[in-house]
């Protein structure tokens, strides 16, 4: 991850709170690294990411961005309020206008192969990957309880007397935009006016770039839910995105004792976060040390991360709700 190439794109992700996100964080860098991007990993942190933390981001070769809190509108939200606040903040990147196009990732999210190649498309668009209507996390919608999934149409088909069939809806833990103060002016409002739905951000993500999204491959955003619900639809060995949102999937926390993780492709796939994150060399200063810093100035921080990460106990101040992302 070169700084200093092609300053005006970048990748951008989210962290909240002092708990064990980091670690998502810090494997999401490395992965991009790995896969020798040219373009940085901006990390766009709430107030309340300790500073030991954000020196963790830095010392992983982050450019770490502080934001402020985005609030529901008043009176709207009945339960949750910390689950909205911390998806909403995430609309704040728009306000990232120094880069021209941006991609994000979820902090659950790994990345296999360079997808550099997504910041050359056409602009005026948004990009994500369509969503899997199947897991209980649907449960609240039409779709869900007639059996429909925009991922296979044809399987069971949406009944006429329901109208015309819903828009396609993309999952938002991944996606390629253009920051503009203008478009976040207009979300913010949008916003304002916007009852909270179950699935927070991307429920208005999805809603206000409505006219012009445009789905991108399967590929390019795995949620491991597909492995199980159509694997029709899944070659594993070309996906270059894998998104760890399935319950009890996080690397990080994985246990194998919730439903579908002791499958042998979940278990080679939480296998690969482990192996990128725990590769040293794949540490921002160990790369730059291959660049022309001596062994001796090149600071190891795996000390300094392994003490951090013990001390981060505390879990994040996350309500529990449903979230597809």
């Amino acid at each position: 991850m070169e700084h200093a190439s092609s300053p005006s794109r970048a990748y951008v992700t989210f962290l909240a709170g002092n708990g064990d996100y980091v670690k998502g964080v810090v494997g999401l860098a490395k992965g991009l690294r790995k896969v020798n991007t040219v373009y940085p990993l901006v990390v766009a942190v709430l107030p309340d990411v300790p500073a030991d933390h954000r020196q963790i981001l830095e010392a992983q070769g982050c450019i770490v961005r502080e934001i402020e809190l985005v609030y529901p509108p008043e009176n709207q939200t009945q339960f949750a309020m910390a689950y909205y606040v911390i998806n909403y903040s995430k609309l704040r990147i728009w306000e990232f206008v120094e880069y021209s196009k941006m991609i994000y990732l979820d902090g659950d999210i790994q990345v296999y192969e360079n997808i550099d190649h997504l910041f050359d498309l056409p602009d005026g668009h948004f990009y994500a990957v369509m969503d899997c209507f199947c897991e209980k996390t649907w449960s609240h919608t039409p779709q869900y309880k007639i059996g429909y999934c925009q991922q296979c149409p044809e399987m069971v088909k949406w009944p006429a007397e329901m109208g015309q069939p819903p828009s396609l809806y993309f999952n938002a833990g991944m996606f390629v935009f253009e920051p503009s103060l203008s478009t976040y002016d207009d979300l913010l409002k949008t916003l304002k006016i916007t009852p909270p739905t179950p699935f927070a951000e991307q429920d208005l993500l999805n809603m206000y770039f409505r006219d012009i999204y445009k789905p991108i491959p399967v590929g390019y955003n795995l949620v491991l839910a597909m492995l199980w619900r159509h694997p029709e639809k899944v070659e594993l060995e070309k996906v270059k995105v894998v998104h760890y949102c399935a319950a009890g999937s996080k690397p990080w926390r994985y246990t194998g004792k919730e439903e579908n993780m002791q499958r042998e492709d979940i278990k080679m796939l939480v296998k690969q976060w482990w192996d990128i994150y725990k590769d040293d060399s794949l540490d921002y200063q160990k790369r730059v040390a291959t660049n022309g810093v001596t062994d001796a100035e090149a600071v190891s921080f795996q000390p300094f991360i392994a003490a951090a990460l013990s001390e981060a106990g505390a879990h994040i101040r996350f309500v529990t709700a449903p979230s597809a992302a």
